[in-house]
């Protein structure tokens, strides 16, 4: 096994503020998705089309506090971590399963329009021009 890697990164806008809570023994959890999208033009049509896939993200201990400091709605976000499907039951008893993505690095990007300072755990990357709500998917 010593040659497998569980690494996933993503460059996405966050859909919705992020949730923080707290386990029993303290420790911070966070909780979001971002969308990350892709356009191709249709070669049959030349039509632009478009997809968004929605990336749940987990986070834990002190980045966890950072996201839910920092994170709004609609900030592009780099996010690095590990591929996890866990298993749980429903107030059924039914087992159910939740993939996701617990994140150990991530990056604020895009413009400085807030008056809030950044925070981050990995090398700085070039950012993005400023947006409008209307170029948010969703």
């Amino acid at each position: 096994m010593a040659n497998d890697l569980n690494r996933c990164e993503f460059i996405g806008r966050l859909g919705a503020d992020p949730e923080v809570r707290h386990m029993a023994n303290g420790d911070a959890v966070c909780n979001f998705r971002i969308a990350c999208g892709s356009s191709w033009k249709d070669k049959a049509t030349g039509d632009k089309k478009e997809s968004v896939e929605w990336i749940p993200i987990s986070v834990f201990g002190k980045l966890a506090e950072i996201c839910g400091t920092y994170l709004t709605k609609g900030k592009m976000v780099f996010i690095a971590g590990r591929f996890r499907t866990r298993k749980w039951q429903d107030k059924d008893g039914q087992d159910r399963y939740t993939t996701e993505i617990n994140a150990d690095d991530m990056q604020m990007l895009g413009g400085k329009s807030d008056d809030r300072p950044a925070a981050s755990t990995a090398a700085p990357v070039a950012a993005d021009p400023p947006f409008e709500d209307q170029d948010i998917p969703f």
